[in-house]
């Protein structure tokens, strides 16, 4: 496994004198913008302002006697995340470089103090920090902070990123911190996330594949401890298993969800028009693909799928175009943030997963999901703003066509009489002509 220091565009980088550690450029502010991710994200953020009102307008008729009482929050979250969107990407992303430490540092206090007590519950789980009317939740925070804190180790120790004590397990001890605190509110849908980033970019570094192979079977053994251990845990599991037998009680909302699924058809029956918004516990928060399925069909549901495929590929693109490791690991680790969340999130709703207490990025309710996930897209637009154009291939020059050894000959005596005729031109003696004349005295 090579890392992307020694299998990117090294000729290129040489050519154009680009250090593989790069400082923040003022000319890439004048380089225009990937509209296609732009675009992809402003359309994703506008689409999940018009599915929350339709899954929450029920709700909140029934809870709050305002149908637009969602709608309203999350159109400013909208608005805020547009803003946070454009200027993020307007900031050379190397300026991040030196707020790793202080950002870590911070959203793990964040993630502690939801531990200690301080935080706020709702639904059984400690996830989320009251400052006034706002509800801020660290787990989201510590998935952009990991990225941004391993793609600045593994930049940093590209040398050493196969051995095991400075390669790979620091990045695994700091993962599994993060872990540990979220799995503490609980939050075991986020603790799988961090740890697909982990594993994910320490693979895209190059680390050695078996730290990985062992280190995911240790994940599972703990996750299959930490399941066992609680039992509300193994009941949902079982519940899980048996949807049929408990579609009234633990497996009520992952029931529901399939059934709105199925209850689309390929085309949906019409936004706002869906029946399960009735009966679908937070159907504008983690289960809104399942609005988006039996409102939009199948048609819909693969059309978002093919939306975050393309946002996930742009992603890349941009990590592989970036002037050094550093822009490398961030549009990667961003990349597979968007990807695993969205993957982990539509298989909870099609109960192909149990069920998660995780978001669907930029459309599920929540200004902590948004501002977070528009900050980190935010991000991988200016790494691909500074992204090197895909090297030309090179002309190479054909070979000259072979000669036989008449035509060599007599090329050589063409050769001698031109020799011959620019020697009488400046007045020397020819030698063939000598060598002529005194033949013919002889």
């Amino acid at each position: 496994m090579m890392t992307i220091r020694n299998r990117r565009l090294a000729p290129v980088v040489q050519q154009l004198a680009l250090p593989l550690d790069a400082k923040p450029n003022r000319a890439a502010s004048d380089r225009p913008v990937d509209v296609v991710l732009a675009a992809l994200v402003i359309a994703l953020i506008g689409f999940g302002v018009v599915m929350v009102y339709s899954a929450s307008a029920v709700q909140a008729t029934l809870h709050m006697h305002d149908p637009q009482f969602f709608l309203k929050r999350q159109a400013a979250y909208a608005a805020v995340a547009l803003c946070v969107f454009f200027l993020v990407g307007a900031i050379d992303y190397h300026r991040l470089y030196k707020l790793t430490y202080p950002v870590l540092g911070g959203v793990g206090i964040l993630l502690l103090m939801c531990v200690v007590g301080l935080g706020h519950s709702g639904g059984g789980a400690t996830r989320w920090l009251a400052v006034g009317p706002v509800h801020v939740q660290p787990a989201e925070m510590s998935k952009l902070a990991l990225v941004c804190w391993l793609s600045y180790s593994l930049a940093k120790k590209a040398d050493k990123v196969k051995t095991f004590t400075v390669g790979f397990l620091p990045h695994l001890l700091v993962a599994g911190v993060f872990m540990f605190l979220c799995m503490k509110q609980p939050d075991f849908g986020s603790s799988v996330v961090l740890l697909l980033l982990t594993f994910t970019m320490l693979f895209v570094a190059g680390a050695k594949v078996g730290y990985i192979l062992g280190a995911s079977m240790l994940g599972g053994v703990f996750g299959a401890v930490s399941i066992m251990s609680k039992q509300y845990r193994l009941d949902r599991w079982l519940a899980w298993q048996n949807m049929d037998q408990h579609r009234a009680d633990l497996a009520y909302q992952p029931f529901q969800s399939v059934m709105a699924f199925g209850s689309g058809g390929p085309w949906g029956t019409g936004v706002g028009k869906g029946l399960q918004t009735l009966y679908l516990p937070e159907a504008h928060n983690d289960f809104i693909a399942a609005i988006i399925g039996e409102e939009l069909g199948f048609v819909g549901i693969l059309s978002l799928c093919i939306v975050f495929l393309a946002l996930v590929a742009r992603g890349v693109r941009a990590a592989y175009r970036a002037p050094d490791d550093y822009g490398s690991y961030l549009a990667f680790g961003i990349s597979t943030m968007f990807g695993a969340q969205a993957l982990v999130n539509l298989c909870v709703a099609l109960a192909i997963f149990p069920t998660k207490g995780l978001t669907l990025p930029f459309l599920s309710f929540g200004g902590s999901s948004l501002l977070v996930n528009a900050a980190a897209a935010g991000i991988l637009l200016n790494v691909s703003r500074q992204g090197m154009a895909a090297p030309a291939p090179e002309l190479e020059t054909p070979a000259p066509p072979a000669v036989s050894e008449d035509e060599s000959l007599f090329g050589a005596e063409l050769g001698a009489s031109d020799d011959d005729s620019v020697a009488s031109a400046l007045g020397e003696p020819s030698l063939i002509g000598d060598a002529a004349s005194v033949k013919e005295t002889a």
